[in-house]
């Protein structure tokens, strides 16, 4: 991994195949940036539940978040319910997680702090 970039700020770029797919290097070390998520279906998605008071807040969050996915034509995959939601990020056309997936955490996690 070169230079750590701000990945509250970061865009997403088209990315496609296997040179694209981040190593465990490169995910440990973000990871050790995005506090609450982790790797889940043998490291090739990002994970993290958001809880909420009610269901209100629950879906505030999804369509704030929803407004991330569009801006950076990447999107997650949901899981809603009254008072969660569980977030996934991995990009397909890798096989894997992407520089994308990460931004994209590193954006969600942002609507919550």
């Amino acid at each position: 991994m070169t230079q750590p970039i701000d990945l509250y700020s970061a865009r997403c770029i088209p990315r496609s195949g296997a040179e694209h797919r981040l190593s465990v290097a490169e995910l440990d070390a973000y990871l050790a940036r995005l506090p609450g998520w982790e790797l889940v279906a043998d490291g090739k998605v990002l994970q993290r539940r958001f809880n909420f008071a009610d269901y209100y807040r629950t879906l505030s969050f999804v369509n704030a978040l929803a407004h991330i996915a569009h801006r950076q034509d990447h999107h997650p995959d949901l899981s809603v319910h009254y008072d969660r939601v569980l977030v996934h990020w991995s990009t397909h056309d890798v096989g894997g997680l992407s520089l994308n997936d990460v931004i994209c955490a590193a954006q969600t996690s942002a609507l919550t702090e």
